[in-house]
C-alpha cells in the first residue's frame, strides 16, 4: 500500500450493506440529536470501480484527477492510493494536494489564467508541470517560473453555440507564432494540451481534438522542442444519464490515438477526469428548514408551493431529475427548492412534483460529487457538509490486489468478482416510506 489511505479514513460496510442504509442509519442519529446539518455520503467503492474502468477503457491514457471537481480528502486519499496524478487550478489546490504527500511530479498546474504568486508557489514547491495559451501567461511563466515544463493549449471546443471569447485555447493558426515566442524566452514546450469541457462532449469531438494537437506537435518538433506528452484534457461523462457514454468516448480516443499517436512513438498520453470519477459517488441530504405557501388566487403566482432551504450547497447546474417522480403514496405539489439565502443566485430547481413538506422532512440527491465541495470556504458563510466516507471490504481487497498485494485466502479471491461498490444495490426510488418521526425521507 502506498500509505495515503487506510480504514481510518473511512468506514469499512460488508457486501449487501447500501449507500441507502447508511444514509437512513444517519438520519435516524441526526433526528435523536435534533442535528439537521446537511451532509455527504460517499461511496470510494464506486470510485476504485470507475478508475478500473478507466484504466481498462484507456490503456495508454494515464489519469489525473481534477482537483477542482472536488477536493474531499477521503476523495484525494483514495485516488493518491491508487496513483493518480493531480491537476491542480491554484495555490489552495496545489497545497491540498501536498499536504498528504503527494509528490510534486504528479501534479499538473493546468489552470488555462495563473496568478504569479501562484506560479511562484508551484515553482518553490517543485511543481514543474504547467500550461499557457496565450503571450500574457507564457511571459509569466517565462519570469516567475523558469524551470517549468510547458503545454501549449489548443483550443477545441465541442459546441457550436459556445461564444469563442468563453473559450480557453489557442487556435492552430496562432500555434507556431506562441512556440517561436517561448523559444525565444527560453521556455520549455514538451507537448499540447486541449479541454473539451464536461457537458454535452460528442465522441467525435475527442478524435478531431487529438487530429488538431498531432499538427501542433509537428509545429514544435520542426521548431527543435522534444514534443513528448498530449494532454487530452477532460469532458468524461459521470453518470449514466448521458448523451454520449464513456465506453464510446474512449473507443473515439483509443482509435484517434492510434491513428495519429501510435503506440510506440515516445508521447505520453495524459487526461483531467473530474466528474467522471466522483458525480455517481456521493450521495447529498439536506433538511427543510424553511416553508413558504404561494396561493393559487395570487395574481403572480401559479400555485406551486415553494420550500426554502438554509446552507444547501448544490449548485444551478446540477440536474436533480430523480426529485420528480412523484411519491405514489402522497399527493403531489408543483414546487420550488431554494439554497441559502443571501447568495447571488439560490435557485435550486422549480417546477418538481413533491409531496407537501414539512419544515424538518430531509431530500436526498444521488449523484451530487461533482462542483459541490471546493477547496475554499463556500460563499455566504455557510460551513462545508460533512462528509461521510464509506466503502466496502470488497472494494478495499480490490485496492490492496490493484497494488500487487495478493488475497490471502481462497475466499478473498473468489469475492474479488462481486460488486466493488457499496452502492450498487440502492434502490432505483427515491421514495421511501418514513422510518422516524417527524422527519421523512423523499
Amino acid at each position: 500500500m502506498n500509505g495515503y489511505l487506510n480504514e481510518s479514513n473511512f468506514m469499512m460496510v460488508e457486501e449487501g450493506f447500501t449507500t441507502r442504509d447508511l444514509l437512513e442509519n444517519l438520519l435516524v442519529e441526526l433526528c435523536q440529536a435534533s442535528d439537521q446539518q446537511a451532509f455527504f455520503v460517499a461511496d470510494l467503492g464506486d470510485i476504485v470501480k470507475k478508475h478500473l474502468c478507466f484504466l481498462k477503457a484507456l490503456p495508454r491514457v494515464k489519469p489525473y484527477f481534477s482537483v477542482k471537481c472536488n477536493s474531499s480528502e477521503g476523495v484525494i486519499r483514495l485516488l493518491a492510493e491508487l496513483g493518480t496524478g493531480f491537476a491542480c487550478t491554484n495555490k489552495a489546490e496545489i497545497a491540498r494536494v501536498q499536504s498528504i504527500g503527494v509528490p510534486a511530479d504528479k501534479i499538473f498546474y493546468s489552470s488555462p489564467c495563473k496568478q504569479v504568486a501562484h506560479i511562484k508557489y508551484a515553482a518553490s514547491h517543485g511543481v514543474q508541470l504547467v500550461t499557457f495559451d496565450n503571450e500574457v501567461e507564457l511571459s509569466k511563466v517565462a519570469r516567475s517560473h523558469p524551470h517549468a515544463r510547458v503545454l501549449l493549449g489548443i483550443a477545441a471546443d465541442s459546441s457550436p453555440f459556445v461564444h469563442p471569447s468563453m473559450t480557453f485555447g489557442t487556435t492552430l493558426e496562432s500555434c507556431r507564432h506562441l512556440l517561436e515566442t517561448a523559444k525565444e524566452q527560453a521556455v520549455e514546450v514538451v507537448g499540447i494540451s486541449f479541454h473539451l469541457g464536461s457537458r454535452g462532449v460528442e465522441p467525435q469531438a475527442f478524435a478531431q481534438s487529438v487530429a488538431a494537437a498531432q499538427l501542433a506537435f509537428e509545429m514544435g518538433t520542426e521548431l527543435g522542442y522534444h514534443m513528448h506528452l498530449l494532454d487530452i484534457g477532460g469532458g468524461f461523462p459521470g453518470s449514466e444519464d448521458t448523451r454520449a457514454r464513456f465506453e464510446e468516448i474512449a473507443a473515439m480516443i483509443n482509435s484517434a490515438l492510434d491513428l495519429y499517436f501510435p503506440a510506440g512513438c515516445g508521447v505520453e498520453i495524459i487526461a483531467r477526469p473530474g466528474r467522471y470519477y466522483v458525480t455517481s459517488a456521493f450521495t447529498f441530504a439536506a433538511s427543510v428548514t424553511a416553508r413558504e405557501e404561494v396561493p393559487t388566487e395570487q395574481p403572480s403566482s401559479d400555485g406551486r408551493w415553494v420550500t426554502r432551504h438554509c446552507c444547501i450547497l448544490v449548485p444551478c447546474s446540477h440536474s436533480i431529475s430523480p426529485l420528480q417522480r412523484p411519491c405514489p403514496d402522497h399527493p403531489s405539489h408543483s414546487s420550488s427548492l431554494r439554497g441559502p439565502p443571501g447568495g447571488t443566485e439560490d435557485r435550486i430547481a422549480d417546477g418538481l412534483e413533491l409531496p407537501q413538506l414539512q419544515v424538518g422532512d430531509w431530500l436526498i440527491f444521488k449523484d451530487m460529487g461533482a462542483y459541490t465541495i471546493t477547496t475554499s470556504s463556500p460563499l455566504g458563510g455557510c460551513p462545508q457538509p460533512h462528509v461521510t466516507y464509506a466503502m466496502s471490504r470488497l472494494a478495499w481487497k480490490a485496492i490492496q490486489l490493484f497494488q500487487g498485494k495478493p488475497p490471502q485466502t481462497e475466499d478473498d479471491r473468489e469475492s474479488l468478482c462481486a460488486p466493488l461498490s457499496c452502492g450498487w444495490e440502492m434502490a432505483e426510488t427515491l421514495c421511501v416510506t418514513p422510518v422516524f418521526t417527524p422527519a421523512s425521507i423523499i
